[in-house]
């Protein structure tokens, strides 16, 4: 019998389980306190010294019938030997710094383990142990549950609805760099990003091994910006290039928690849409479009030979700043899942009890699901959806990606539709999800006939069981990251 279950309390019950590091360090405490050696302890229970150092050391459970004659040599009773409560405030902190480097902690560090001598000040190891629960702190933080990740989706979506997604700082930044590589206005072309990349102190490098992990990697001691020799289809090389420069005109720093992360992301996006569609220039743009009651997101994005998606979240940020139109964006992938939601309008998407809309269904009668049905992939599509917010005008495009094809749709509030080519459709809606079971529910017949019938395998998204990538830079290997730039550090000489 070994000391697991070895004890029980007086009702038969067992006591709290004590492990066989803390049995260990009573050990040697009771047998340094009666000036024995561990010779000595040793030739009292017929063991070698090498047997009772990896007991007295946590590292080999002792059976019963040793502890037993342990304890008769040290003069106590099998419970003195057994007993879980702390001997000091030295030996806790030492028997807490044995289990943390034996722990994930240290071994994720690569820190070895190391023999905790008499000669370690108290102060050493109280910092030692501060330091672990600081570092596990952060790990914990970093590694956002999904219900922590919907938190600081909500969170940011809140802070953008109260400045109508309009964030002058980092229009003022986007300002600062298109004047210093002396941007004359209208697109910007793939030498401007070249441009401002080397104002940064950055050359760029397209390279066919990126970490399939990474869009982009900035090696900041050569000051040398890789990017994917392989441009995906119907992808912009310019995009690449300014989200990867963006984090560092932005000065982000290693996020501190996922909320810092996802914050840092918006703003990386928010200043690539400004450098890529300028204030200055497209404000004048949309004026011109609102006086001739002609707005179209399909115009903003062909002046700007933007992406259909980048010229619609850059309508978001000007709209209301500029030409006072409240307006709402859905990213709606083909399933159904609203990826991305922002809206000032008060349309009433569908949103959990914490009230992220992201990773909820959206109506199968709005216009985001509505035109994955429409055979012209040419032309947008225009619809009116009346719901019990009132009227909404929506205009909305499917445009595929790596992760299958999504709509993107803008939309506004009836009154505002006259600003708008395409008021004139004669598509038109009803989506009351926000006050009756609407599309949540199948038809009352089919669901007699198929409820008892049908078993999906559904496909669950990875983030939806198990916590998002921690680390410094989630979800990205850091081991290829490291690798990769070691590969292609410029070397001394060459």
């Amino acid at each position: 019998m070994t000391i697991e279950g070895a004890r029980t309390s007086p009702s038969g019950s067992e006591a709290p389980t004590v492990d066989a590091l803390t049995i260990g360090r009573r050990i040697r405490h009771l047998r340094t306190a009666r000036k024995m050696t561990l010779d000595d302890l040793a030739a009292a229970v017929d063991r070698a010294p090498s047997q009772l150092s990896m007991i007295e050391t946590g590292k080999r459970e002792p059976k019963l019938s040793l502890l037993q004659a342990i304890a008769r040599a040290l003069g106590v009773t099998i419970d003195a030997v057994l007993e879980a409560e702390p001997l000091d405030d030295r030996t806790s902190m030492e028997i807490a710094l044995e289990r943390a480097m034996r722990g994930p902690t240290f071994h994720a560090l690569g820190i070895a383990p190391f023999r905790i001598g008499k000669s370690v000040p108290d102060e050493a190891l109280a910092a030692l142990l501060s330091l672990q629960r600081e570092i596990e702190r952060l790990t914990d933080e970093r590694s956002a549950t999904p219900e922590e990740a919907r938190r600081a989706n909500v969170d940011l979506r809140h802070l953008m609805r109260r400045q109508d997604n309009y964030f002058p700082e980092l229009e003022a930044q986007a300002r600062q760099i298109l004047d210093a590589v002396d941007h004359p206005g209208g697109p910007l072309t793939q030498r401007t990003a070249s441009d401002i990349a080397a104002h940064l102190g950055f050359s760029l490098h397209y390279v066919a091994d990126l970490p399939a992990s990474t869009r982009s990697v900035a090696d900041l001691r050569h000051g040398r910006l890789y990017l994917s020799s392989t441009v995906p289809a119907k992808g912009d090389s310019r995009t690449a290039v300014l989200q990867a420069l963006a984090s560092r005109i932005l000065g982000h720093s290693e996020p501190r928690s996922y909320a810092d992360f996802l914050r840092q992301r918006v703003e990386t996006n928010y200043l690539t849409g400004a450098l890529l569609v300028p204030e200055a220039h497209a404000v004048p743009f949309l004026h011109d479009a609102k006086e001739r009651r002609a707005i179209s997101i399909e115009d903003l994005r062909d002046a700007y030979s933007v992406s259909y998606e980048t010229a619609a979240h850059r309508f978001t940020n000007l709209a209301t700043e500029h030409l006072g139109i409240r307006v709402h964006f859905l990213k709606v992938h083909e399933s159904g899942t609203i990826t991305k939601a922002y809206e000032n309008d008060d349309v009433n998407f569908p949103a959990d009890r914490l009230g992220s809309i992201e990773g909820q269904l959206c109506c199968r009668r709005w216009t985001s699901r509505v035109v994955f049905d429409i055979p012209d992939k040419f032309n947008p599509y225009y619809q009116y959806t009346d719901t019990g917010q009132g009227t909404f005008w929506c205009t909305a495009r499917v445009e595929a990606s790596s992760e299958g094809a999504h709509s993107v749709s803008v939309g506004v509030r009836f009154d505002d539709t006259k600003w708008f080519i395409g008021r004139e459709t004669t598509n038109r809606g009803i989506s009351r999800h926000s006050v009756e079971v609407c599309c949540r529910r199948a038809p009352a017949e089919l669901e007699g006939a198929w409820r008892d019938q049908a078993w999906p395998n559904v496909r669950t998204p990875r983030t939806l069981l198990a916590t998002l990538p921690s680390g410094s830079f989630p979800g990205v290997d850091t081991t290829d990251l490291y690798e990769f730039l070691d590969a292609h550090a410029p070397r001394t000489g060459a």
